[in-house]
């Protein structure tokens, strides 16, 4: 049998995508994931308190967040299958969603809500202290408690570590934004926003060897790349601004991306390249990459998905 709607993807967006449809009586089924690009849930299950989605005063839990989310979208109706997709085929409808062990889903349409993976150094030491001192969204957690009126360092040297850098002077005393090169890769007036705060220091020509501290983070050891001296840079926080890889190898060039390798929708829609084929969340959007902004394309799916089933008969 030909299922409504398929949405593929956890997160804010795949799961408010399945409570919207849920509700429109479309019996969506909705991939979940397993391995392949986190966790599923998505990026908020490595994320501590969140105190920026509207609705908790007093901030909610990450993974309590999606729980709560999950539950309501199987509530509703949503079917839920725990696999990664494996392959895909949106050349001819019904589209055919392939998962890990085998399992065959037909679908009139499709939501694709993958995310993209934030790059973090692969160290140990960071692993340690990811969520203890470390985060890879400063919007996310700059403002907690535990880094107000500290020395915090952004790991990075584009327009989002700037962005990032300038986003904390709201909070820390001072911010060290560390590059491993001589010149930042970012625009040139942000480079010139970094260069002029008076709150952000740029630590040229380093590379984080270690991340220490004891129950939290406190400090880096940074390695200058020209002389190779190690040095240690005392801090109560680092936010790694590396950048992301949206979450689309599986779809295997069917859909038409950006040339940061994002899915790229209608501008003001969530439709992409691929009639009945739309995305929602982080995987389109390489600007703001918010839990709200997540939730909130994946209501425009949802609502856009189901004009599109009607008008076409399903």
């Amino acid at each position: 049998m030909t299922e409504k709607l398929a949405i593929i993807g956890s997160g804010p967006a795949g799961l408010t995508a399945a409570i919207y449809a849920s509700r429109a009586n479309l019996e969506p089924v909705l991939f979940e994931g397993f391995q392949a690009g986190g966790m599923p849930g998505g990026q908020l299950m490595i994320t501590g308190t969140v105190e920026n989605f509207p609705g908790f005063p007093d901030g909610i839990n990450g993974q309590q967040l999606m729980a709560n989310m999950r539950q309501q979208a199987q509530r509703l109706g949503t079917r839920l299958i725990m696999e990664d997709v494996t392959g895909i085929r949106l050349g001819s409808r019904p589209f055919e969603i392939t998962g890990m062990s085998g399992t065959v889903v037909q679908a009139g349409a499709v939501i694709i809500a993958t995310g993209a993976t934030a790059r973090r150094l692969p160290l140990e030491s960071e692993k340690k202290y990811w969520s203890r001192g470390i985060s890879a969204c400063a919007v996310c957690d700059g403002a907690l408690p535990v880094f107000r009126n500290k020395e915090l360092a952004v790991i990075g040297g584009g327009d989002t570590a700037v962005e990032e850098a300038s986003h904390l002077t709201q909070f820390a005393s001072r911010v060290y934004l560390i590059h491993r090169r001589d010149e930042l890769r970012a625009s040139r007036i942000m480079r010139r926003r970094a260069a002029e705060h008076p709150k952000i220091e740029i630590v040229w020509n380093k590379i984080v060897e270690e991340f220490v501290g004891e129950s939290t983070l406190n400090g880096i050891r940074l390695k200058d790349t020209k002389t190779g001296d190690v040095t240690l840079l005392k801090v109560a926080g680092a936010f790694e601004a590396i950048g992301h890889t949206p979450n689309t190898a599986f779809l295997a060039g069917q859909v038409r991306l950006t040339e940061n390798g994002y899915i790229e929708t209608v501008p003001g829609s969530t439709k992409t390249s691929v009639d009945g084929v739309f995305a929602a969340g982080d995987v389109q959007d390489a600007q703001y990459r918010q839990a709200i902004t997540a939730a909130g394309s994946g209501c425009m799916s949802a609502l856009e998905a189901e004009r599109w089933l009607a008008e076409t008969h399903g």
